[in-house]
């Protein structure tokens, strides 16, 4: 199973930090990705990139994971020569983590 097949993802950004949540879809699926999708799993699928630490935060109420992913951005929207600057598509790749 993967992050997708429970779950939907939202990202956002800051300098050269991407934060990327991965939400249940239902409560049951909460359980098992806060088990599961630990920081240092998407730090090890993130690595390609020149991450250097995942942050993870859990918001139960929201059958949510919150992950702080920094040095994911390529130096950021003003420096990053990258076409998805704000790392949108990073979603997908957090999705795609085998649980």
């Amino acid at each position: 199973m993967r992050v997708y097949d429970i779950a939907h993802s939202r990202t956002g950004d800051k300098g050269n930090i991407s934060t990327i949540s991965a939400c249940a879809y239902r409560q049951e699926d909460y359980a098992v990705l806060a088990e599961k999708l630990t920081a240092e799993k998407v730090m090890e699928q993130f690595a390609p990139l020149g991450v250097t630490h995942v942050d993870r935060y859990e918001i139960p109420t929201l059958y949510a994971l919150n992950f702080v992913i920094f040095g994911s951005l390529g130096g950021g929207v003003t420096r990053s020569l990258a076409l998805d600057k704000h790392g949108k598509s990073l979603c997908g790749l957090l999705l795609e983590i085998e649980l």
